[in-house]
């Protein structure tokens, strides 16, 4: 039985020490030596009086710095919170004072965007100007961690506030063991898995790899930030190290679907392909599953509150470019509630309510914000007897006549305009993925004009008459947007996705 997620780590070092853990870019370095490394910094951080339980904050790019530094962080006995080093620094400053922690860790150059917002009460370390021993006591170190227990947190992952501060998602190490357990059983991965690492430091996506190199000895290949841009380059990456399982959110894998890259690079040593985060349009899915027939392809739908994913969907039939992907059916020893507006159970086809989830992975709730915790996570509505928290994802999900869990769209995404109950997300989709008539879009409301609206990327503004001509021929007229903004670039968010609030607030106030 193993209660920290260290112990993972430490089996894997024993069994793999010189397997390469990580490759970052012309470096790599081996399980013996991360585990070094990562002694040494949790023995920095134990030395400053830091204490266990306490949230550390890890303000460096993707690398093998940033991964001892989480890893020195758990065997410190306390839980990482990696922050982006291309946020604002006013964002960074909010999230400091909400969450207050202890120490941060960086470098010289990358501190500089943040000093002056650092609060004098947190301690900093410099990877990059501290003075490393040779030896530690590891054993010291160990014996220390064994009061660490399993529901203790493991890490804080940021996500997106209303209030403009990010909410603290507090996730622990039993609820990942949850997860790891149930992705080991039902894909079968075994110890010669060698991960594409595309995700940020700061997505539940890279907590999960970090996770997989613990548990079995998988080599991580850090994919830089900036090769987003440049898919070819990825590909050629995931070729030349031998890649073979990918977790990518969906938008780089439309790219390389447009523009036909896997014709030219066949990546025949991959096996396995989840996508999550976001809709993965049927069609640009299908052109991956038609170049790779051999590769398994899974489907995966969670908000961080659930520890990264509570449904899957392993795609093991054709699916026409029309028809959505389903999410599939809940994770192993996670249970799905969809609830319709007076709480009740929903179990017959096509009827939409709101996707609950109960279960060992549910987070703890949101650092330092009581209130946002509790209208989240709440008592579960059909179970009067005993206390039971369910999380609440807002997301509105029906099952088909197969039982499989569709999505339909976000809770806060429906709204009533001109008297119909009017799904903001579907409109979107007809745009983007139906007609095909921008890139990228956001469809929002106009709460006080009673209008819908339309902010998109094209390369040239396109008439409202013309927008109105084509979706008019697949949606009812009062789906129609009656305001059209044309943008070169939507603005993004600190995760990447198109930031919808605030585009609510351009048009909203």
């Amino acid at each position: 039985m193993k209660i920290n997620l260290i112990e993972l780590f430490e089996e894997s070092v024993r069994m793999y020490p010189q397997k390469v853990a990580v490759i970052d870019k012309d470096r790599e370095i081996t399980f013996s030596d991360l585990h070094q490394n990562s002694l040494q910094l949790a023995a920095k951080i134990t030395a400053m009086g830091v204490g266990q339980n306490k949230p550390i904050g890890v303000f460096l790019d993707k690398s093998i710095e940033s991964v001892y530094a989480d890893l020195g962080v758990l065997y410190a006995g306390d839980f990482y919170m990696n922050l982006d080093i291309k946020t604002p620094a006013e964002r960074i400053r909010n999230i400091i004072q909400l969450v207050e922690p202890a120490v941060i860790i960086s470098t010289s150059r990358q501190v500089k965007s943040i000093l002056a917002i650092i609060p004098e009460t947190v301690k900093v370390i410099l990877l990059d100007e501290e003075e490393w021993t040779a030896e530690v006591d590891a054993e010291a170190i160990i014996r220390n961690l064994s009061t660490i227990i399993d529901t203790d947190p493991s890490c804080i992952i940021n996500t997106s506030g209303s209030t403009g501060t990010p909410k603290g998602v507090v996730l622990n190490h039993k609820s990942f063991f949850d997860f790891i357990d149930w992705a080991i059983d039902t894909f079968h991965f075994g110890e010669d898995l060698v991960m594409g690492s595309l995700s940020p430091i700061v997505f539940d996506i890279y907590s999960f790899e970090l996770c997989m190199l613990m548990a079995k000895a998988s080599t991580l290949v850090v994919l830089p930030a900036h090769l987003a841009a440049f898919p070819a380059k990825i590909l050629e990456v995931l070729e030349q190290h031998k890649v073979n399982f990918l977790f990518w959110v969906p938008t780089i894998m439309v790219n390389i679907a447009n523009m036909d890259l896997l014709s030219t690079f066949k990546l025949e040593n991959l096996r396995t392909v989840w996508f999550a985060g976001e809709v993965f349009p049927t069609k640009q899915y299908n052109y991956w599953h038609h170049h790779l027939p051999e590769v398994t392809f899974a489907n995966l739908y969670g908000p961080i509150e659930i520890t990264l994913d509570c449904t899957y969907y392993i795609i093991n039939k054709e699916i026409p470019d029309e028809q959505p992907l389903p999410i599939g059916y809940p994770c192993r020893n996670t249970d799905i509630l969809i609830l319709d507006d007076e709480d009740c159970l929903i179990t017959e086809p096509n009827a939409e309510g709101e996707l609950c989830v109960r279960g060992t992975s549910l987070a703890m709730g949101y650092y330092n914000n009581p209130e946002k915790t509790a209208a989240a996570f709440v008592q579960n509505p059909l179970n009067k007897a005993y206390p039971e928290v369910i999380y609440r994802t807002g997301d509105i999900v029906c099952y088909d006549a197969d039982g499989l869990i569709l999505f339909k769209g976000r809770k806060d995404n429906i709204v009533k305009h001109m008297g119909y109950r009017t799904d903001l997300g579907e409109i979107e989709h007809v745009i983007i993925n139906t007609l095909k008539l921008v890139k990228n879009g956001c469809i929002v409301y106009n709460q006080a004009e009673k209008q819908i609206t339309l902010f998109y990327e094209a390369a040239e503004e396109i008439p409202a008459s013309e927008f109105r001509l084509q979706i008019g021929k697949v949606l009812p007229k009062y789906m129609i947007p009656t305001s059209f903004h044309h943008l070169e670039l939507l603005q993004r968010n600190a995760n990447g996705k198109i930031d919808r609030l605030f585009y609510k607030k351009q048009v909203n106030g």
